[in-house]
């Protein structure tokens, strides 16, 4: 399938939505009793869980504790079972260390680090079904584990993906989308209040012209994602409420 053939004649993508529709998105709390935080998140397809531990004393070498603030820690993995490949996936592959290393930037910038020195804080997150958009869901997840544990954070950080077919720009893309399409994608992390950019990523080439227009996207995406994320805080805050 020809990268153009993502968009029917009257507009529509693959899985039936608009060019700058975001998939439906839904986010559960306390998900692991065993951890500090936890959230499971759904995007379309995409189903991810995240788990966060901490603030706790350093582990292991006590060479890598901070005197000024907390140590992040995060491991990113993928389900044997989480795409059609039935195939063992090693959690030191490239892609994974990749997302690794993004997930704890976006969360040493976000979390309010300096109030815990001399510890350490945990984010696991593991893609349980994977049809696309996998780092944006991550960083979605950790953040809710993150304030779901009471860790004070800067903002609701959220993510979304976009890429461009033909001279339209796809937001939240699906798995086929980023597999079949021959535009290049690019995924933002975003502080939204001050509209700060913790990560952005890319795979393909992309013209200069097409740059502002797939990030003006992505940066609208984070936005609906952000409303979604905010409605689940506010109804398990409702919920502890009650209790």
């Amino acid at each position: 399938m020809a990268g153009i053939e993502l968009l029917s004649d009257e507009g529509l993508r693959c899985d039936g939505r608009r060019p700058n529709e975001v998939r439906k998105m839904s986010c559960s709390f306390g998900v692991f009793d065993q951890s500090d935080g936890s959230a499971y998140v759904e995007l379309g397809n995409t189903r991810v869980l995240a788990a966060v531990y901490g603030p706790h004393d350093i582990r292991g070498a006590r060479s890598k504790a901070r005197h000024d603030r907390a140590v992040i820690n995060c491991q990113y993995s993928m389900a044997t079972f989480s795409t059609s490949e039935r195939k063992h996936r090693q959690r030191g592959d490239y892609r994974s260390l990749e997302i690794t290393s993004n997930l704890r930037e976006v969360f040493e910038n976000a979390i309010l680090t300096e109030l815990f020195p001399h510890s350490q804080i945990d984010i696991f997150v593991e893609v349980l079904q994977s049809d696309g958009s996998n780092y944006s869901a991550c960083v979605n997840a950790a953040t809710l584990a993150v304030i779901h544990a009471g860790i004070p954070i800067k903002d609701v950080v959220c993510a979304c993906s976009a890429s461009m077919v033909g001279d339209h720009s796809l937001v939240d893309i699906n798995y086929m989308e980023e597999s079949v399409g021959s535009g290049p994608n690019m995924t933002i992390a975003l502080l939204p209040k001050s509209k700060q950019i913790l990560s952005m990523e890319s795979s393909g080439r992309m013209h200069s012209t097409a740059v502002s227009q797939v990030m003006d996207s992505a940066m609208t995406g984070c936005q609906e994602i952000l409303q979604v994320m905010k409605a689940s805080i506010l109804s398990h805050t409702k919920e502890l409420n009650k209790q």
